[in-house]
């Protein structure tokens, strides 16, 4: 059997006319009886708002809680990373200013790789026509002729750096030292360089073809900053 809700029964009573009682004065309670039970039942049909978004997240994340657990015998793996290197500057060499930052600059100036063997190779070769404790000589390491104003390379520049750029100037433009510029620019070893420097009309001498090359190490002297 199915049971009368409520709020139907006492509305039937309500509505059940009294004995005795004035129909208008009836009539009133009946109407105001009849609204009463009409919001009561408006308000126990309408369903409850939907919950927020904050919640709905809140009952997702408590439902589908996970875990992590980490074995205390796991092993830390290596991690390789790259390595780099700088090649320093016109302006640091410039301000470091000794014979082995000016062998750089030629380079720099050549576009070549720079590398120990090279600049070892060019100090030496300065250490052969200046000396090392004099190499910044009429600003002329190499007692270069081109565009130094003097003929067998006893003219001078401006600067040392100058004095680099036409160094590197001149193996690239004159076809007899076509092999220096080459040996520089494939980074080859210091025996293949010093024997392109021989075999070039650099020196006129060639330098005894090596014979009086010397490979003591070269010391490292700065030039005076008016060199510069």
């Amino acid at each position: 059997m199915t049971s009368t809700p409520f709020f139907l029964v006492a509305l039937r009573s309500a509505l059940r006319p009294p004995l005795g009682r004035p129909r208008m004065r009836y009539r009133l309670a009946v109407g105001a009886t009849l609204a009463t039970f009409s919001l009561v039942a408006i308000f126990a049909l309408v369903p409850p708002p939907p919950p927020s978004a904050a919640k709905v997240l809140d009952a997702y994340i408590t439902a589908h809680a996970q875990k992590l657990a980490v074995s205390e015998d796991v092993a830390v793996a290596g991690v390789n990373r790259d390595r780099y290197s700088a090649t320093a500057g016109v302006n640091t060499l410039v301000a470091s200013g000794t014979n082995y930052d000016w062998a750089r600059l030629v380079i720099l100036a050549g576009g070549w790789p720079v590398n120990d063997t090279s600049v070892t190779v060019l100090v030496r070769w300065m250490r052969q026509e200046n000396g090392a404790d004099n190499w910044w000589n009429r600003n002329n390491p190499l007692n270069n002729g081109y565009g130094s104003g003097g003929g067998g390379g006893t003219g001078s520049y401006a600067n040392l750096e100058i004095a680099a750029q036409k160094a590197a100037e001149m193996l690239h433009r004159n076809p007899g030292m076509s092999s220096i510029a080459a040996a520089f620019a494939s980074a080859a070893p210091s025996t293949v360089i010093e024997q392109a420097i021989w075999a070039s009309p650099w020196a006129s001498s060639h330098y005894g073809n090596g014979s009086r090359w010397h490979y003591t190490p070269v010391a490292m002297v700065k030039a005076p900053a008016g060199a510069w």
